[in-house]
């Protein structure tokens, strides 16, 4: 466990260091064409890279802060034996969709290990690199998620507060 603490962290620093490159990638592009009248040649394919980077090695850290969308609201209206079948059906159904994401994104790197971007010319590997790495991050918190279920034996009464 004290492995995966310290893999939330260092996923959380990169997480804030590619929404800043996020950020910073388009308004670099905008004043180099604006005021210099010279473009960023491949800024949008660099800003693309930034955003799908963002989204899968971010997912599993939002996944286990809570931060996915689970209808709380429509949850609270079930039985509580209903209630724990649907959360753990939810993360079962979960870790198979993310494992077959892993294994898919994993045979198509093998397949293209030659290839490259268009623009930039990055490898391969490195363009779906993030596609491996979060979805195997997904199905580790998924299944963290399901054990601490099961091992409650109820579901998580959990309710959503707005301000």
């Amino acid at each position: 466990m004290r492995l995966l603490a310290l893999v939330r962290k260092g996923i959380r620093a990169t997480s804030l260091v590619l929404l800043a490159l996020l950020i910073v990638t388009p308004l670099a592009q905008i004043v180099m064409r604006g005021i210099f009248n010279v473009p960023m040649s491949g800024a949008e394919e660099l800003a693309r890279y930034f955003l799908i980077c963002l989204t899968f090695l971010a997912a599993s850290y939002v996944t286990h802060e809570g931060g996915q969308i689970r209808m709380e609201e429509a949850q609270a209206l079930l039985g509580p034996r209903v209630r724990f079948a649907l959360q753990v059906t939810i993360d079962l159904v979960g870790i198979a969709m993310f494992a077959t994401f892993f294994v898919a994104g994993a045979i198509t790197i093998r397949n293209n290990l030659q290839n490259q971007t268009a623009t930039l010319e990055m490898p391969f590997w490195l363009f779906m690199g993030p596609l491996v790495v979060g979805s195997l991050l997904l199905v580790i918190e998924t299944t963290a998620l399901l054990v601490h279920t099961w091992k409650r034996g109820r579901a998580e009464e959990k309710h959503t507060v707005l301000s």
